[in-house]
């Protein structure tokens, strides 16, 4: 009995082993499938992390790609401002250089011209003592020439009448062609003076009634031009002294009286130089010109020597 309760435990040891095998074993394949599926959870979130941190991660490589590109605009940006600005201030100061440079020449060389016209100054001032002296010397009254017998004698208180006419004439010419109408006006007198009955009286006498007229001295102007026309017969000087008697007429407001002047000259003389002008100035105080008519007393002949030319 005993050994078939042996017998019967021994053969049911393996039965009772094999079923405590089995359920070690599925219990075993139970943790093996928990632990298999707490890996595959455990990789899909890591899996999830690292796509999310994949993300992050282009999304901050795109962020510093964008800033290096926003660097490199800013950059290329600058680098234009900064030509833009160099063209712009650059040329401005070259030029203002420049023309610093160029106006410190022009003051250099204003100093120069100063220099140069205060030594121009300073010379003509010494020139001008030199011709005062000389002018003073030629002011020294001369002896007196010794007397010649065709010369004319002067009165007391007078000076000595010169021993050349033509000289004494021409000296007048002269000084009232260079603007000396005063100094002119008193060589003309002692002409008068000293050579009044020559052929160039007349003119002497005309020259001062236009230096009477230039210097609006009307009444010796108007009695010097009707010396010219009632002392000496007509000559070359005749006609302009009708017309400057005519001119000083109106001037004087006796403008009836001088277009009687102008239409004397026209009907006397109507073919010398004096003509038009008369008759231009009758137009202009509303009067008609005459008809020419045949000249009772002919045109002067303008003299041919040398002297009478004046």
């Amino acid at each position: 009995m005993f050994r078939r309760l042996c017998v019967l435990i021994l053969a049911a040891a393996p039965v009772v082993a094999f079923a405590a095998a089995s359920k070690e074993m599925q219990e075993l394949q139970r943790d093996v499938a928990l632990l298999q599926e707490q890996v595959r959870q455990l990789q899909q979130s890591q899996d999830k992390q690292l796509a999310a941190l994949t993300v992050l991660v282009q999304q901050a490589v795109d962020a510093a790609n964008r800033a290096n590109t926003a660097v490199e605009v800013i950059k290329d940006s600058s680098q234009t401002n900064n030509s833009q600005l160099e063209s712009k201030v650059v040329a401005p100061v070259v030029g203002l250089s420049t023309r610093m440079d160029s106006v410190s020449n022009n003051f250099t060389t204003l100093q120069q011209s100063v220099a140069d016209l205060t030594s121009l100054v300073v010379k003509l001032q010494s020139q001008m003592t030199d011709l005062n002296n000389a002018v003073k010397v030629m002011q020294t009254p001369a002896p007196a020439p010794p007397p010649n017998p065709g010369a004319p004698s002067a009165a007391a208180g007078e000076a000595p009448c010169p021993s050349s006419s033509k000289d004494l004439y021409d000296n007048a010419r002269r000084d009232l062609q260079g603007g000396k109408p005063d100094i002119a006006l008193q060589e003309f007198g002692d002409y008068l003076r000293c050579f009044g009955s020559t052929d160039l009286a007349p003119n002497a006498q005309y020259y001062i009634g236009t230096i009477h007229l230039a210097q609006d001295d009307y009444p010796a102007a108007y009695k010097d031009f009707d010396t010219v026309l009632e002392k000496y017969s007509d000559n070359n000087k005749t006609p302009d002294a009708l017309f400057y008697k005519g001119e000083t007429l109106v001037k004087m407001g006796r403008r009836t009286d001088a277009q009687k002047e102008y239409r004397d000259l026209l009907l006397r003389f109507p073919k010398d130089n004096m003509a038009p002008r008369a008759c231009s100035r009758l137009t202009d105080l509303g009067y008609r010109c005459p008809a020419p008519a045949p000249a009772a007393h002919p045109a002067p002949k303008k003299h041919t020597t040398a002297t009478s030319a004046h």
